[in-house]
């Protein structure tokens, strides 16, 4: 069996109930299904962490660092252990005593990232309309905090989507064997309009403005590619830390160059998602495009996209990215596991 890969607990104060309950069950539903169900067992695995362990007064059960001797039946530690702690009034106030078991327990946890941050990171996020003070906001200091609104963005987006895709983000660029990179989106797209119903510009507009919304890195597609530069050497020299947003339209299909930007992908083992904005339809398939999610886009009365499929589409790729980083490292795992070498390819 593999060691674990991440952990992540999420860490709330019993008293901040059902607000930060919400919040730390939506992340373990997240994290543990969907995109991340198709992983090894041991990939990815989260913790809520807010009853105490010896009694009601107490800290949550104590964490299992990384690089800590094997719990109980011989269970190696995970490679790499993400703490989110949910900041509110009531974790603030059992922080400030100094003799308190929290306050001892959110410094062990401080004291842990401070340590050793290539396998420790804390990801806090607040409840709304709390800003830390004190001793937590002391030792939360070095740490950006999860779905924090930007006040410039024109699209304003739900903070649960806005807390997951954050916490993907940051955790897939923390972990991955690239060093150094973050998340860079190819947008494919057809030149071409399929119908007068089928208005690929606007299409793209929308979909540029979620992506500038979001706190993704620069994305780009053909108009961003320097004259005479190779679309196929770009992807491979981004493939490790790149994905896919494919906008098939009427005509996506049946461009050679649309199904060359997804062969490529493909090969260079990038994270793929297609936007359906299918309006007439399709004459011909691609099986280039099967075993790829799909995401939905929807036309509103007014004939413009709505935000909420092309969203739905950036936090997939973002949650396609970290299943991605959680895969290469489950296989230098696997590599150091003689028995598993044959079977790894399937």
């Amino acid at each position: 069996m593999l060691a674990p890969v991440l952990e992540i607990h999420v860490v709330w104060h019993h008293r901040e109930a059902p607000d930060a309950e919400a919040i730390a069950l939506d992340l373990a539903e997240h994290f543990q299904g969907g995109a991340f169900a198709s992983l090894l067992s041991g990939a990815v695995e989260v913790y809520v962490r807010s009853a105490g362990w010896a009694d009601e007064a107490d800290a949550p059960r104590p964490i299992a660092w990384p690089g800590s001797a094997p719990g109980l039946g011989g269970v190696e530690p995970a490679m790499f252990t993400a703490v989110v702690p949910i900041v509110g009034l009531q974790l603030g106030r059992a922080v400030e005593d100094p003799g308190g078991r929290w306050h001892a327990y959110i410094e062990a946890i401080a004291e842990a990232q401070r340590r050793d941050p290539a396998h420790v990171r804390l990801f806090p996020t607040r409840l709304a309309g709390i800003t830390p003070q004190g001793r937590l906001a002391q030792l939360l200091s070095s740490s950006q905090y999860l779905a924090e609104p930007d006040v410039h963005a024109e699209i304003e987006e739900p903070m649960p989507g806005l807390r997951r895709r954050d916490l993907a983000q940051g955790v897939a660029q923390w972990i991955s064997p690239l060093n150094g990179y973050r998340l860079q989106i190819f947008i494919s797209h057809t030149k071409r309009q399929g119908t007068p119903e089928e208005p690929v510009a606007g299409l793209l507009r929308q979909v540029r403005a979620v992506l500038d919304a979001s706190r993704l890195r620069a994305f780009f597609d053909a108009h961003d590619l320097q004259p005479g530069e190779d679309w196929d050497r770009a992807l491979r020299q981004e493939a490790g830390a790149s994905a896919l947003l494919a906008l098939r339209t009427d005509l996506y299909a049946t461009r050679e160059w649309c199904q060359r930007e997804m062969l490529s992908a493909k090969v260079h083992g990038m994270s793929v998602v297609v936007l359906e904005a299918l309006t007439e339809g399709e004459t011909r398939g691609s099986f280039l495009m099967d075993h790829t999610p799909r995401i939905p886009a929807h036309r509103q009365a007014d004939g413009s996209w709505s935000v909420v499929g092309i969203r739905r589409a950036v936090n997939l790729l973002a949650d396609a990215w970290l299943h991605r980083v959680l895969w290469l490292r489950q296989r230098e795992l696997a590599a150091t596991h003689p028995q598993l070498r044959r079977y790894w390819w399937a």
